[in-house]
């Protein structure tokens, strides 16, 4: 539960944030006519990545592709931290020069434009959630994912609107800071899952079954699950340093 409401909070923090943005940068700049296009961009990203998600549970079942599906889960996720850790403060103006460039053809095609930019920024987020989201629930199956990813979305929602309420309030780089270190630690175990199941798929060149019974307890058992509090413990004990460390700066501007 907790992995997935972890990535559903900082998944969907990028993809409101996304929306909110080119919202406000509409209505700020008189366009606010072109704000249908937002809104049907967003439906029709969302409807993309549900049915990229259902295809992968569909499909995926055997351990030679869970462990695929796990491996590329692993590389979205981090390529998806390294990037939010450098985007993150220019996210507001990146937008609005890319609204700007979609918006600057007449009549419907700006609409397009718009609409098209929209559904490429949120299904990027989308199809990357539905990957780790259904790399997850391969790995753990029960509906505590449910809870952890309706608790997620909600969380980021209300971050999403805080942020832009009231800006400077919100440390959104610390937020994606703390992220990126659960997120990295999540890749490992992914990585880890993903190698447990090409043994189980006798995939690899070596002696599959021995490495299989090796890595039983890191992948799914005990080890497994005192991994998952560490990937919890330490984004916490991050913010925790950075607002009472020795050096902290956080919340003293």
């Amino acid at each position: 539960m907790t992995d997935m409401l972890i990535i559903t909070l900082r998944e969907g923090i990028e993809a409101f944030l996304i929306v909110a943005i080119a919202a406000a940068y509409l209505r700020k700049t008189g366009r606010a006519a072109l704000l249908p296009a937002v809104w049907a961009g967003t439906v029709t990203a969302l409807l993309l990545s549900l049915a990229v998600g259902g295809w992968l549970l569909e499909y995926a079942v055997q351990p030679i592709y869970e462990g695929m599906l796990a491996a590329v889960a692993a590389v979205l996720v981090v390529s998806m931290a390294i990037y939010m850790n450098g985007a993150g403060k220019r996210m507001g103006s990146e937008i609005g020069a890319r609204i700007d460039a979609a918006s600057q053809k007449p009549g419907a095609g700006a609409w397009l434009g718009v609409f098209l930019f929209v559904v490429f920024m949120i299904a990027r987020e989308g199809v990357e959630t539905a990957f780790m989201i259904v790399a997850v629930a391969k790995n753990e199956g029960n509906e505590a994912l449910v809870t952890g990813a309706l608790i997620g979305t909600a969380l980021a929602a209300v971050l999403a609107w805080a942020w832009l309420r009231w800006g400077r309030r919100v440390n959104l780089a610390l937020f994606f800071q703390a992220t990126s270190i659960f997120l990295i630690l999540f890749a490992l175990q992914l990585l880890l899952y993903a190698f447990h199941e090409f043994t189980e798929a006798e995939a690899l060149p070596f002696d599959n079954s021995y490495w299989h019974a090796a890595t039983e307890e890191w992948a799914e058992g005990t080890y497994a699950k005192i991994y998952s509090a560490l990937m919890v413990l330490a984004p916490v004990g991050w913010v925790a340093w950075k607002y009472w460390g020795p050096r902290s700066v956080v919340g003293k501007t």
